[in-house]
């Protein structure tokens, strides 16, 4: 599929779908204003295309002499504006029948529908965004958690851009080295080893690559499930980290018999907490189910939670249960901690690790409780500032790094045709170099309209 031509005029609705106090309507294009003067009547002064760029006017939007509603027009003149064309904004209000009504006139009086993306697509054909801060743009949109707006802010800002650049200026500089010599031998250029320079790149490269997966977390949200047997104190502690009641809390063991779950922020990970059933022997066939799911769950989530109550002697289930836990994804935790202790959570003693003291009713040992649950989630990415947040730019970096180390182990004549595969994969990401058509097309496919 070819890109859409950016000569014409585009128009889309630019806010979320559903009812909202205001709703935007987005026109670009060579003709904005001439759409802008059929649809809107200013309360006073010039029409549109007579207006100061950046001079705001209030009126009516109307269509065949309807008045469809008040709105706000704000005008960008070209190459200021977000796409580098002329472009005005209509402000309504934000009902999905009012913004739809808006739309429609934009599109009898000559726009076409935007498509996914389109905005931002012109945007960086017109220079106004480099690849990785359209891409970033998409990633601020979509953010879940503070950790993943800062990520994606990166992006936008040039940090990765800069980033990635100078890891593209190092091959270049590598490629340039090995080049001289294979091109002009009669001329006796000293062959400067590009060696160093390749696995310094590399290094940096792993750098990034080690943020994948904490970035993917913040993305897409962490699942943490609490485990523990009956009464240790899971509801409470779930409880605790929410700030408000939001699972039963009783005496009477095997309360909780199916699993419950709730969102909560830790740190900038969007994770959601599943308080499970007491895991234990039961003859009651619901409660067994319970259990069963419990350690299902435990077995596919992100990170788990294991509470051992400090206050009760530790008993043969709970070793039991720490043995069928996936002990690298695992975090002991002596619940209770407000209680006089019956173990020491510093040694219990056999098979089972050191526990983090926690009190769910007095709050101590919270905030340890959740810094270690970050700093686990994130791994190794918790100590860089820089994140790799996009799954394409993951998948290209690999290759980039297939390339070097290939490159590396090559002889002299051939590590040039590694560097230049190297270097034509980093292009795909900083749009430095020959990007191609379908690289463009991938990109902007999983934009919303509008934007």
């Amino acid at each position: 599929m070819a890109l859409p031509p950016s000569g014409d005029t585009i128009a889309a609705i630019a806010t979320a779908p559903g009812e909202g106090a205001i709703g935007v309507v987005r026109v670009a294009g060579p003709d904005a204003f001439a759409v802008a003067d059929a649809v809107f009547r200013p309360r006073r002064g010039p029409p549109p295309s007579e207006r100061e760029a950046g001079r705001i006017a209030t009126g009516r939007v109307v269509r065949d002499g309807e008045v469809l509603d008040d709105a706000v027009l704000l005008p960008f003149r070209a190459p200021h504006s977000y796409t580098g064309q002329d472009a005005v904004e209509l402000q309504t209000h934000g009902g999905p029948a009012v913004l739809r009504a808006v739309l429609d006139a934009c599109l009898a009086a000559g726009a076409r529908p935007a498509g996914p993306g389109e905005f931002t697509l012109r945007a960086y054909l017109a220079g106004k965004l480099d690849l990785v801060q359209a891409e970033s743009v998409l990633a601020v949109v979509e953010a879940r958690s503070d950790r993943a707006r800062r990520s994606a802010t990166d992006g936008l800002t040039e940090r990765l851009s800069r980033e990635l650049g100078d890891l593209q200026e190092a091959l270049t500089a590598a490629y340039g080295d090995v080049t001289a010599v294979l091109d002009y031998p009669e001329e006796g250029v000293e062959l400067r080893d590009p060696k160093p320079r390749v696995r310094t790149v590399r290094e940096r490269i792993a750098a990034l690559l080690a943020t994948a997966d904490a970035a993917a977390l913040t993305r897409r949200g962490a699942r943490l499930a609490i485990l523990g047997r009956p009464n240790a104190g899971k509801s409470s502690l779930l409880n605790a980290l929410l700030g408000y009641d939001r699972s039963i809390v009783s005496d009477v063991p095997g309360t909780t018999r199916d699993y419950l779950e709730a969102p909560l922020d830790l740190r900038g990970v969007p994770v959601t907490a599943i308080d499970t059933a007491g895991v234990r022997e039961s003859p009651d066939a619901v409660e067994a189910v319970g259990v069963e799911r419990a350690l299902e769950l435990a077995g596919h989530a992100d990170l788990v939670l294991c509470l051992w109550d400090v206050g009760r002697p530790l008993a043969a289930e709970d070793h039991a249960l720490w043995a069928r836990l996936p002990a690298a994804r695992t975090v002991p935790v002596a619940s209770k901690s407000d209680r006089t202790a019956a173990w020491d959570p510093s040694a219990p003693g056999g098979d089972l690790p050191a526990a983090l003291p926690v009190s769910a009713a007095s709050g101590d040992g919270l905030d340890a409780l959740v810094d270690t649950v970050a700093e686990r989630l994130l791994g190794a990415a918790a100590g860089e500032e820089l994140w790799v947040t996009s799954d394409r730019h993951v998948a290209v970096l690999r290759r980039v790094d297939d390339a070097l180390a290939r490159a590396l182990e090559a002889p002299d004549d051939l590590m040039a045709m590694d560097l230049q595969d190297a270097l034509g994969e980093l292009a795909t990401i900083t749009g430095r170099g020959d990007v191609a058509e379908a690289t463009l097309e991938h990109v902007f496919a999983n934009f919303c309209v509008g934007k």
